[in-house]
């Protein structure tokens, strides 16, 4: 049987699913993704390595899996609360800048009925459009943020949902100021929307 479904992934919008062996009869469906990236060093005209973070939310999503989530959240590179202590998610890498770029990270999901996925992707492009490609990944080890005598050194997030799913897509991204590129600061923060997806066959 095989089966489409469209998820999450960090710093991605208007995402076009085409999993391998995808037939015409497959179903499909799809989230709206809403959030924000943001480049450290700010992205300019010099190619250069920088490190980003990207967090969003998800919603009106459809599934051919029965019972699952309408909604979630993902994000990536940032630090987040679990059990009460902060851990910090690891920060995805790129080098380049306005004009093209490349960058791996992983992202993690986290679905309204307490599932997660945890996505592995990189990506490469030029300018607003970006080709992604993606595998969910069984685990992501978290490192804790000043952790205190007694606490957990780090936490593991497994996936619990999409297990064995791939994707690929065409990501775009809009600054709020694109003529930020020609200046020495650059573009250090991106508006992310639209459609975002994952696929399996089996």
């Amino acid at each position: 049987m095989k089966r489409v479904i469209l998820v999450a992934l960090g710093c991605a919008i208007a995402l076009l699913l085409v999993p391998s062996g995808a037939s015409a009869a497959q179903e499909v469906g799809g989230c709206q993704l809403d959030g924000t990236a943001s480049f450290a060093p700010g992205l300019n005209n010099n190619a250069q390595a920088f490190n980003y973070s990207f967090h969003g939310s998800l919603s009106n999503c459809n599934s051919s899996q029965a019972g699952a989530p309408t909604s979630g959240t993902v994000s990536a590179g940032e630090a987040v609360t679990i059990g009460g202590q902060q851990f910090q998610e690891p920060v995805p890498t790129g080098n380049g800048g306005c004009a093209s770029s490349t960058t791996a990270g992983t992202a993690i999901a986290t679905w309204a009925d307490g599932t997660q996925t945890v996505i592995s992707y990189s990506t490469s492009g030029a300018a607003a459009a970006v080709q992604l490609q993606g595998t969910v990944a069984n685990s992501v080890t978290l490192q804790a943020i000043n952790p205190q005598p007694g606490q957990p050194t780090s936490t593991t997030v497994t996936t619990t949902r999409y297990a064995g799913d791939s994707a690929q897509g065409l990501l775009t991204f809009q600054p709020p100021d694109p003529t930020a590129c020609n200046t020495p600061a650059g573009v250090t923060s991106a508006t992310i929307s639209g459609l975002v997806g994952l696929g399996s066959s089996s």
